[in-house]
Parts: C-alpha cells; sequence; structure tokens
C-alpha cells in the first residue's frame, strides 16, 4: 500500500517494505494517477445528492436564486435547474457578470472541488441547466478529483467565429472558465462572487479555452490575494499541470498554453472577461449567429 505526503510542489510515496523515493509531480497529477479507477464520479459529492429526485435548493442568499434537481444523479437525466422567485431562468443568459463591487464578478459553480463529475452549463438546451457532459455516448468524468471549485461566468461567451491575433486560434463556443481557489466546497449550482486574479490561455484541441482563476470574495485569502503574484506558485503551477494532463488518460494529446504558457495579471483577466461579454453580447442581440445554442430568443 501506498502513501501520499501531499505538497503542490512534489510528492513523497513510501512503500513500508521499500527505501523511500522521491518523485517530482504535481499534486493534481500524482493524485489522478492515485485515484481508484472504478470510483464513482459522484462519490465525493454529498451524499443526499445521489439520493434526492426533484428537490428546490437555494442557489445563493445574496441574490436570492434556487435550484431545483430532476433526474437521477450519475446519469444522463440529471438536470440541476435556476429559478428567481417562480420564474425559472438560464444560468448563462440571466445571472448578471458583474458583482456587487467593483471589479468583482458572479461566477456559476458546475463542479465543486474534490468531485469527478464532469458537469456542465448545458448551453443547447432550453434554460441551460447543469447537467453530466456527455462524450460518444458516455457521461464524462475526470480521471481523479479536481482540486478546486470549477464553473463558468455568465453572460460571457468565448466565440468560435473570432480568432485571437496573437495566439491564431479560435474560441471554443462555451463560457468563460473560472477556478475558484478559495478553501471552501462549493456546491454545484453556487452563485459565488469572485474577485479575477489572473488568467491563462489553454489551447485545448486548436481551440482557446481562456481559464480564469479567481478567489470567493468572503474567502479568508481574499484580502490578501489581490493579483496572480499574491498567488503560491505551487497553486498556480498545480493548475496549469492539472489542465495540461488531465485528458492524456483517455490517449488524448497534452493541452498547451499561450503566452509562453503564463498567467496573465488581474487587469488583464479583466479584460479577456470583458472581451467575452462584448462576445455574448453580440450573440444575444442575434448580431452573432447563435446556431445551435440556447439563447433564450426565437
Amino acid at each position: 500500500m501506498y502513501r501520499l505526503t501531499a505538497s503542490f510542489a512534489r510528492h513523497t510515496f513510501t512503500n513500508p517494505t521499500t527505501p523511500t523515493s522521491t518523485m517530482k509531480f504535481f499534486s493534481p497529477l500524482a493524485l489522478l494517477a492515485l485515484a481508484p479507477a472504478s470510483a464513482s464520479a459522484w462519490s465525493t459529492a454529498p451524499k443526499s445528492l445521489s439520493a434526492f429526485r426533484t428537490r428546490v435548493v437555494p442557489a445563493t442568499i445574496l441574490h436570492g436564486y434556487s435550484t431545483e434537481v430532476s433526474g437521477e444523479a450519475a446519469t444522463e437525466s440529471f438536470r440541476l435547474s435556476f429559478g428567481e422567485g417562480d420564474a425559472t431562468i438560464s444560468p448563462w443568459h440571466d445571472i448578471p457578470l458583474k458583482g456587487s463591487a467593483d471589479g468583482t464578478y458572479n461566477a456559476v459553480i458546475e463542479i465543486p472541488k474534490m468531485t469527478k463529475a464532469k458537469m456542465e452549463v448545458a448551453t443547447k438546451e432550453e434554460n441551460n441547466p447543469i447537467a453530466q457532459d456527455i462524450k460518444k455516448g458516455n457521461l464524462r468524468d475526470y480521471h481523479g478529483p479536481i482540486f478546486w471549485n470549477y464553473g463558468c461566468l455568465p453572460q460571457t461567451w468565448e466565440d468560435p467565429n473570432v480568432e485571437h491575433p496573437e495566439l491564431k486560434c479560435f474560441g471554443d463556443d462555451d463560457p468563460i472558465d473560472v477556478v475558484e481557489i478559495g478553501s471552501k466546497s462549493l456546491a454545484m449550482g453556487t452563485v459565488q462572487e469572485v474577485k479575477p486574479l489572473g488568467v491563462i490561455a489553454m489551447i485545448d484541441d486548436g481551440e482557446l479555452d481562456w481559464k480564469v482563476i479567481a478567489i470567493a470574495t468572503d474567502d479568508e485569502l481574499a484580502k490578501e490575494y489581490n493579483d496572480i503574484d499574491d498567488v503560491p506558485d505551487a497553486v498556480k503551477d498545480g493548475i496549469r499541470e492539472w489542465f495540461r494532463w488531465y485528458k492524456t488518460p483517455d490517449d488524448k494529446p497534452l493541452n498547451g498554453f499561450g503566452f509562453d504558457e503564463k498567467w496573465l495579471d488581474a487587469k488583464e483577466a479583466g479584460e479577456v472577461i470583458e472581451e467575452t461579454h462584448v462576445a455574448w453580447q453580440k450573440l444575444r442581440s442575434g448580431e452573432t449567429e447563435a446556431g445551435k445554442l440556447w439563447i433564450g430568443k426565437e
């Protein structure tokens, strides 16, 4: 049996019967390798999640949104829908991008930290509920848990019709992703106000897939973290390497990163977010063709 001494920078794997050896892995990669392949995608979620059929729970007290679950967890039928009052709303189009304070944004949490199910806002379904992603007829799971809260920023869109002038690739046709690095595990469907700290340009299968790194504004570290240089290198490296390697167990190539793999700062993150917000505005207004995307308008 192996024991893991956790550190974002490197790990020591110890076998009780053999001398200690040190392997230089970033913790996301090390834990991905050690995670049991047979583990349920929902195994680290609250036990109640896999049990209920339909239930209304608060998404956030601050905004007064609620979420309603239908279908079975870990099946194609599962949906997490959003409401405000008596109305069903879209978490993509109806929740505002901007937070309550200058420089803050609302994040919709799709995947709580330490879970494996690849959940996402269903951009092609009516009202855009959260559902588990499907690839080639199979529900998608990560091969090990993600170590941060993961979601998207509403009212943003990475336009697949526009080529980035420097990176020479097109957007991935989704809202912009956000990695929240706070201390708490945020439930699926939480609408959390966050402060962006930086952004990295991931290139996934030739598409531009920005990853915003952010901290919940009510987290104890929010006062200390104001820009990308405030974030420990181990955290930044861990996030980058997790996203570089996470598809390789499926025989997919490593993901790449633009701008010499560097994290851009909070100011540049704000500019990227604004660009994707403008792209969303054009999509929503009909200036850009929606294709199969559900944008709430005929």
